[in-house]
């Protein structure tokens, strides 16, 4: 049983024994998640077994029975090692198609299994943060208390296997997906190549049952409407619709390669990159009021009172600041496309926040490996990065109207404009 004793070094505050309390800390989260799973083990067998008790031999004696245990093995969790004790079956039962011995493999814990799904999760941010996968295995032991299972080759051979996934992604056919909306942006992540930092092209969708997806991840040049331009092109050949609006930076070469590719596609500039231009053209002093000012625009109720606020923002600021009213009132019909769609998904057109949200952790870091990467195994750290973001993103706002924005349907105000009826009955004499 584990128990806790206080450190009789340390004052009231705990200062002076400050390592040895967040030793115990970790101590009571691993042990917390060895008696949780071990619980979880049991009842998994405990199932099992009783599924099958009715089935016995001749002798009347069980077929499906328990077995001890196996011997213990240490895992790597999101808590850190634990060890565990995993509970044998003994199955004695035949199956009838092979001739074989039937075998209980576990849900939880698989005979195979050395890690936790989420740790293969940590592997891809940390090299886009900077850490050479040389590194993984004593960064990974420190951290997590144990590098058993996460040997050069297991890394290696992870990489390989996600190498192979992203160039499958990178192939699919995509004329059975309905993508209606489209965010892009390009991603600089501190990776050093052998020329440049790795650059990463990223369209992310919107299905027309209103689930996001990702579209296509490529490297490429943010400025380049021609490494924009391939991306698009190959997955136009891939079967690939055109979206009814995309969303990104005002910057980027991808609005050029769109409108070659996909001439048909509305175009809607990411406020959250606006805004931060508007504020880089104006003193310190200003950006409160311009915040504001900003904010009447893009979550005003309506477009009608959205333009009434960017004369409101010109009057305030042009006279004084004519470079930060004319990045507004030279891009008012792009900055303000998403008030023609539903009212419900305003909140995700506006701005490019799922690719910005995902890549958060690692876009702003300084620091760079010590030696030069590999741009395949940066690409490939990157789809698994989105790969298990994208469980976790929810469907946009009223999913049911997305179909409807395909259809063609008219929004007025947010709202749908219902067609009028091709009879309309004769007024009254």
């Amino acid at each position: 049983m584990l128990s806790v004793v206080p450190d009789p070094a340390a004052g009231d505050d705990g200062a002076a024994g400050g390592s040895s309390v967040s030793s115990v800390i970790d101590e009571l989260v691993r042990e917390g998640a060895r008696r949780m799973l071990a619980e979880a083990l049991q009842a998994e067998v405990e199932a099992y077994i009783a599924r099958f008790a009715g089935e016995r031999d001749e002798n009347g004696h069980r077929l499906v029975v328990r077995n001890g245990h196996h011997e213990p093995r240490e895992v790597l969790t999101s808590a850190g090692a634990v060890q565990v004790t995993a509970p044998r079956v003994n199955d004695k039962r035949i199956d009838p198609d092979t001739g074989e011995r039937e075998r209980f493999s576990s849900a939880i814990l698989p005979p195979w299994a050395r890690k936790t799904p989420k740790i293969t999760e940590v592997l891809p941010l940390l090299y886009l943060h900077g850490l050479s996968s040389g590194d993984f295995v004593p960064a990974l032991g420190q951290f997590l208390g144990s590098a058993k299972g996460l040997s050069g080759p297991v890394i290696t051979k992870l990489t390989e296997q996600w190498k192979a996934e992203q160039r499958a992604f990178a192939e699919r056919d995509l004329s059975t997906v309905d993508f209606v909306y489209l965010w892009a942006d390009g991603i600089h992540v501190n990776i050093r190549l052998e020329e440049q930092k790795l650059c990463l092209l990223v369209m992310i969708g919107v299905r027309a049952d209103g689930r996001k997806e990702l579209v296509a991840l490529a490297d490429g040049y943010r400025e380049s409407a021609e490494s924009w331009a391939d991306l698009l092109r190959d997955a136009r050949r891939r079967g690939m619709r055109a979206p009814v609006l995309a969303a990104g930076d005002g910057a980027l070469g991808f609005w050029g390669a769109l409108r070659e590719v996909f001439p048909e596609t509305r175009e809607q500039r990411c406020w959250f990159h606006k805004i931060a231009n508007v504020l880089a053209a104006l003193p310190k002093s200003a950006h409160p009021g311009a915040k504001k000012a900003l904010a009447q625009i893009w979550n005003a109720e309506d477009r009608r009172h959205a333009l009434d606020a960017v004369k409101a923002f010109d009057a305030a600021y042009g006279a004084k600041f004519p470079k930060a009213a004319a990045k507004i009132t030279d891009d008012i019909d792009v900055l303000l496309a998403f008030y023609d769609y539903p009212a419900e998904h305003w909140i995700h057109l506006r701005t490019t926040n799922p690719i910005e949200s995902t890549f958060a952790t690692v876009r702003h870091r300084t620091k760079v490996t010590k030696g030069p990467g590999s741009r395949a195994a940066g690409l490939a750290m990157a789809f698994k990065l989105i790969e298990a973001a994208q469980a976790r993103w929810r469907a946009v706002n009223a999913p049911h109207l997305v179909a409807l924005v395909r259809a063609g349907a008219r929004f007025e105000a947010g709202k749908l404009v219902e067609r009028p009826t091709e009879h309309t009955p004769p007024a009254a004499a």
